[in-house]
């Protein structure tokens, strides 16, 4: 039954198409076992070819076991394996971030890697249902927007693809019982260290008790409903932006903007939109086509607070001189004859 649920996930969203080319991220837990299993299985179904990348974070004495494990595993049923040793509290220390973040940038960075490898066009990642559960409540403890409602999607970027993400923890381990699959796992997880695991551990089986033995279904259909809205008004954005664009730079020219100071500094135009449309247009709109606009420019979505698209709405509405905001390093957002310039 899993098989097939996992087939009816890929079939909705469009998951896997014919003669795909999927890197497959395993660590050898449950998870990501059980999806390179299934994908292995169906890969002749769905006309596919499959390759495996695995990182060794060597935080854990039983880290070098579980590369074997998932190499034998991978030489059993005939995939080809990839895998790197890598120390990650010590890069961690060096970047100045947390070891969670660090080993996610390195785990993606060698997916990333692989699939340049062996010219595969996507990257599939083993999170199930109770991961995005886990996720979105997150996103509400740190305070987030709709889009962190929308916790994992199925399909990022059209790239990155989570054929588990319909199915949950329960049916895994109970998949993986069946076909004796003999995961590896990572006792780190019950260690109520991060806060995620503290989310896993505490925060819902607490909830469960005291308030929903359903809770993480709950989580889930909001999840539903605010992927389905948020696509809706990225659609929205979209049109509102090809309506009021002007002109849009891709090259690298610089162009000189005139301030009201005596000095005049070399800025680079990214885009252009119409100042009197934008301010017509609802709060809300005005809010995502900012963070829209922003995000073309850098290629990807980019951390800009909340009070910085406030403070920037604020600039359009009042448009008395020539001013201008940086919401952070490397971009600047002017007011100037009825144009907003995106710098």
């Amino acid at each position: 039954m899993l098989e097939n649920e996992v087939l009816n996930t890929i079939k909705t969203y469009n998951i896997i198409n014919k003669e795909d080319k999927i890197v497959i991220g395993v660590s050898g837990g449950p998870d990501s076992i059980t999806l390179l299993n299934i994908l292995n299985k169906f890969k002749e179904k769905l006309n596919i070819k499959i390759y495996v990348a695995h990182i060794n974070h060597m935080i854990r004495k039983e880290a070098d076991e579980e590369t074997e494990y998932v190499k034998e595993f991978c030489k059993k049923i005939n995939v080809e394996f990839f895998y790197k040793r890598i120390n990650v509290e010590e890069e961690a220390k060096k970047l100045k971030i947390g070891t969670e973040e660090a080993g996610r940038n390195i785990r993606y960075a060698f997916f990333e890697e692989v699939a340049k490898k062996t010219g595969a066009n996507k990257i599939a990642t083993a999170h199930n249902s109770n991961d995005n559960a886990e996720t979105v409540l997150m996103n509400i403890i740190r305070g987030t927007s709709i889009s962190g409602l929308k916790g994992i999607e199925a399909v990022r970027d059209n790239k990155y693809i989570r054929p588990l993400i319909e199915t949950s923890r329960e049916k895994i381990e109970e998949y993986c019982k069946t076909e004796n699959l003999n995961p590896r796992y990572d006792k780190t997880n019950n260690q109520n260290i991060y806060t995620r695991n503290k989310i896993r551990n505490l925060l819902i089986p607490y909830l469960q008790k005291e308030f929903n033995p359903n809770i993480l279904e709950g989580i889930n259909r909001l999840s539903n409903i605010a992927t389905e809205e948020e696509r809706f008004l990225t659609k929205l954005v979209k049109e509102e932006y090809r309506r009021l664009v002007i002109n849009e730079k891709n090259d690298d020219k610089e162009y000189i903007i005139k301030k009201d100071i005596s000095s005049t500094k070399k800025e680079q135009i990214k885009v252009i939109l119409n100042l009197k449309e934008f301010n017509k247009l609802d709060v809300v709109i005005k809010s995502r086509l900012i963070l829209y606009t922003i995000s073309k420019i850098y290629g990807k979505s980019v951390n800009i607070e909340k009070i910085h698209i406030d403070d920037i709405i604020k600039l359009c509405n009042n448009n008395i001189g020539n001013k201008y905001l940086s919401p952070r390093k490397g971009i600047k957002i002017m007011i100037k004859k009825g144009k907003i310039f995106f710098l």
